[in-house]
């Protein structure tokens, strides 16, 4: 189980930064993913950032991308996931 900490992505449609559409920066053990979408079905908090000036929504879970809709999914277990038609990979919101 991990935790994640997510964002508003006030940097969106910048270069590197996703497109305007791409509204969620979520971090997964340090690593940053951005997203369209959220899907959380575990309990959430908020936390003041580690700057002091900004929240973080955080949450314990496992993370499930679906790329067909740039939905990070975050739920308390891992599987029932679809594969991508296009790249065969695992994807979709657990059931």
């Amino acid at each position: 189980m991990n935790t994640y900490q997510i964002r508003f992505n006030k940097s969106r449609g910048q270069v590197g930064r996703g497109t305007v559409d791409h509204v969620w920066r979520v971090f997964e053990n340090g690593k940053e993913y951005l997203f369209k979408n959220l899907d959380i079905t575990v309990p959430v908090k908020s936390e003041k950032d580690v700057n002091g000036a900004d929240y973080n929504i955080v949450c314990k879970g496992y993370l499930t991308i679906d790329r067909d809709t740039s939905t990070a999914c975050i739920g308390a277990k891992n599987g029932n996931k679809k594969l991508d038609s296009r790249s065969n990979q695992e994807t979709g919101c657990p059931a």
